[in-house]
């Protein structure tokens, strides 16, 4: 019985993270609301499913992994409500699969994680990892290309050029502050990753290329010094709850990527 109901919220959760994929990466927003008919379904069967453990396990585990859950739903809505280190959908997904999904509904293809035994944790995981895959793809990109510009650590966050008088069609965050002299020249600043952390922290969000498209009036100012310098570098903004997404369905199905690189790394594998 545990099992089913796990499988049925698995497979809610999975569809409404495939559509808030492709909402994120079409409008860059995910309303609330997408999350409706996906907790209308997952809510229940979470209940039916600490319900079943309660009454087929020792109190203890069932306390525990309801315990886990309550925190680690917390501490996301926490980093995101207060830290702003994840984006409201990105927390909001994790605190759903966290509450719905405490245990796997089938044995991975990997076998259960060593270390991540509890799927929410395998879900991040795997999220952070797929998430690298990305930058470096960018990175290789900009070597092909010889695209020269940054310090050699900003090319690893995912940045690329565009020209400036384009930069409106484009998708990302701009990760250069330009300022105009009194002789009239341009010049640029590459923000660092310190100075990044802490605007994110003070609520001060990044800017996106999809602000010029949306409110071209407020950004005159830096969409004429954007034309003026020529070019602009900007890091591809993929959203998290694309990773996100990934990682849910790889967990369920391989398993915890940290373990099984750790077990091969060692040899076990």
């Amino acid at each position: 019985m545990i099992y089913q109901t796990l499988i049925i919220s698995s497979v809610a959760i999975a569809l409404t993270l495939i559509y808030a994929s492709v909402l994120d990466l079409r409008e860059r927003r995910v309303p609330f609301k997408t999350w409706y008919p996906m907790l209308v379904v997952a809510l229940p069967m979470a209940v039916l499913t600490y319900a079943g453990l309660f009454s087929d396990s020792p109190p203890r585990f069932a306390l525990g992994l309801l315990f886990l859950s309550a925190m680690l739903c917390v501490f996301y809505y926490v980093a995101s409500a207060y830290l702003h280190l994840f984006g409201g959908a990105d927390a909001w997904a994790m605190i759903f699969i966290t509450a719905c999904i405490p245990l796997f509904p089938a044995e991975p293809y990997a076998g259960y994680p060593i270390i991540a035994f509890f799927p929410p944790i395998s879900v991040i995981m795997n999220a952070v990892l797929l998430n690298l895959v990305t930058p470096l793809g960018i990175f290789a990109m900009n070597c092909l290309r010889k695209n020269h510009g940054p310090p050699l650590r900003y090319m690893f966050v995912g940045g690329f050029p565009v020209a400036g008088d384009t930069i409106q069609d484009e998708f990302g965050f701009v990760m250069e502050e330009f300022t105009e002299g009194e002789n009239g020249e341009v010049t640029r600043r590459y923000l660092s990753f310190r100075e990044a952390i802490r605007r994110m922290i003070r609520g001060e969000r990044r800017l996106y290329t999809r602000d010029f498209k949306r409110n071209p009036k407020e950004y005159q100012e830096e969409l004429r010094l954007y034309r003026k310098a020529g070019t602009v570098w900007i890091s591809y903004g993929v959203p998290f709850i694309l990773p996100i997404c990934a990682g849910f369905i790889s967990a369920l199905f391989i398993g915890d990527i940290m373990t099984i690189l750790i077990l091969a790394l060692s040899g076990v594998v």
